[in-house]
């Protein structure tokens, strides 16, 4: 398992954590993801057998929130 942290651009409402930590969710390999919303972070834990970071960061991007950094 790897964990990876994403730093947002800031999160507007606290509907976005949601639809963030839903879609991640939902990918395979994916066993964790959290959302802090007043630091617009993202912490996932993930199985890198079965997908990246890079596929995790373009999850996040296409729901329309921009990815400022990424820390494996």
């Amino acid at each position: 398992m790897t964990t990876v942290k994403f730093q947002l651009e800031t999160l507007s409402c606290p509907s976005c954590i949601k639809k963030i930590e839903t879609a991640l969710n939902k990918q395979a390999g994916v066993k964790e993801a959290n959302v802090l919303f007043h630091s617009s972070k993202v912490k996932a834990t993930f199985d890198e057998a079965i997908t990246t970071a890079e596929q995790l960061e373009e999850t996040i991007t296409k729901l329309g929130y921009p990815v400022l950094k990424t820390k494996v």
